[in-house]
């Protein structure tokens, strides 16, 4: 049971390294309502099925994703219990951010651009972000992440 939750948050570091470095020393410019994220130089989202070991969909990042992520880091509500996210977790979504954020919960404060929804059937969401220094840091999300997976269209819900 360790090694698969291991395994999940490697997929993860794997996904943020091969899907590229963040620009976290600049922040990069938001789009205007003319503009896509994409169009302005802003990075995908991807989604990666933790099942196939691959990223399985590449989609346009735009302003309703950068709301969505927004909603998700303004309902952090403390670090997650466990080290690592449960074996359930079917898929992990990349999302990067227009402008880094920082999150703070207790103690912890973490910036970042970049940030990963954990999707975990029948449990609620996960965030896991990274600071500075590469360390991951797994949050509780209270968010309703249902617009989310529609508009992503994996898994097909219910």
């Amino acid at each position: 049971m360790w090694l698969k939750r291991a395994t999940i948050m490697l997929i993860a570091c794997f996904a943020m390294i091969l899907g590229g470095q963040s620009a976290s020393a600049h922040a990069t410019p938001t789009a205007t309502n003319n503009e896509t994220m994409s169009e302005i130089g802003q990075k995908p989202v991807q989604v990666f099925d933790v099942a196939a070991g691959k990223v399985v969909k590449t989609i346009e990042n735009d302003a309703d994703f950068q709301k969505m992520a927004a909603d998700w880091v303004s309902s952090i509500s403390d670090l997650a219990p466990q080290l690592s996210a449960d074996e359930n977790c079917g898929y992990v979504y990349r999302v990067p951010l227009a402008n880094q954020v920082t999150i703070k919960v207790k103690e912890i404060s973490v910036t970042t651009d970049d940030i990963f929804l954990f999707y975990c059937k029948d449990k609620p969401p996960l965030l896991l972000a990274f600071d500075e220094n590469r360390k991951p840091f797994l949050f509780l999300v209270k968010a309703d992440i249902k617009p989310f997976i529609l508009k992503v269209g994996i898994p097909a819900l219910p």
